[in-house]
């Protein structure tokens, strides 16, 4: 009797292990299919030039609020794959301040970042 209550006790717990690998596998699946050009989901990603940089954005964003940039130049692509509605701002000013536009989830600009100090992420 002993000797079945093992094995029920491990084919129990091999059935558990393989649900666990099934879910994490497929939670992995399900993120990185919301990538979108190397930019996870919930992101803002910075690539230089008008382009997508081999899908490597140079710089990512991911928390609410104000984020300064210093040392960028020219022509960025900005893609919002923020989710829930969540849009992104560009302003000239440090911490947020002098913003303009707004761009929704889903979408990318090219922009002259020259004159662009901060970028805002808001819900």
């Amino acid at each position: 009797m002993r000797k079945v209550k093992m094995m029920r006790a491990a084919a129990a717990l091999a059935l558990a292990v393989g649900t666990m690998t099934t879910v994490t596998a497929t939670q992995a699946q399900a993120a990185e299919a919301a990538a979108s050009h190397g930019c996870a989901s919930g992101y803002v990603c910075l690539y230089p030039g008008a382009g997508w940089n081999n899908d490597r954005p140079t710089h990512r964003y991911y928390t609410y609020g104000a984020h300064n940039l210093s040392n960028m130049y020219g022509t960025y692509r900005i893609f919002n794959n923020q989710t829930g509605g969540a849009t992104v701002r560009t302003c000239t000013g440090y911490n947020g301040t002098g913003c303009q536009g707004y761009l929704p989830p889903n979408q990318y600009i090219d922009k002259d970042m020259t004159p662009i100090n901060s970028i805002t992420l808001q819900p």
